[in-house]
């Protein structure tokens, strides 16, 4: 599992949440961000950073289980819960972007 992996996914869904409960983000916190941010990119990252997250840790799973050397209990335990740690952290993320979506479609214009 890569550590700077997570670190990144975590910092870039932050920064969505941040961006969701409407305080900007500074460049400084956010790696990449020079003017412009792509949020659709950077969205799709994130979620495909926690799919690899997931499946890495259901393959490590699945080698335990299967007695493969390489696999021990701490490891796929640790795996499968920082899998799990990073899907909380998009669903929440998620919940706060569908909560400012129905709040920015229920203003009157």
């Amino acid at each position: 599992m890569n550590m700077q992996g997570i670190d990144q996914l975590l910092t870039q869904m932050r920064a969505t949440a941040a961006g969701a409960a409407g305080v900007q983000p500074s460049p400084a916190t956010v790696p990449g961000m020079d003017g412009g941010v792509d949020f659709a990119a950077m969205l799709k990252s994130s979620i495909d950073q926690v799919n690899a997250a997931q499946q890495g840790s259901s393959q490590m799973a699945k080698n335990f289980e299967l007695g493969k050397s390489d696999a021990n209990l701490q490891d796929v335990m640790i795996s499968l819960q920082k899998a799990n740690v990073s899907f909380q952290t998009m669903v929440q993320v998620r919940n706060k972007l569908v909560t400012a979506y129905q709040e920015i479609m229920n203003m009157q214009a």
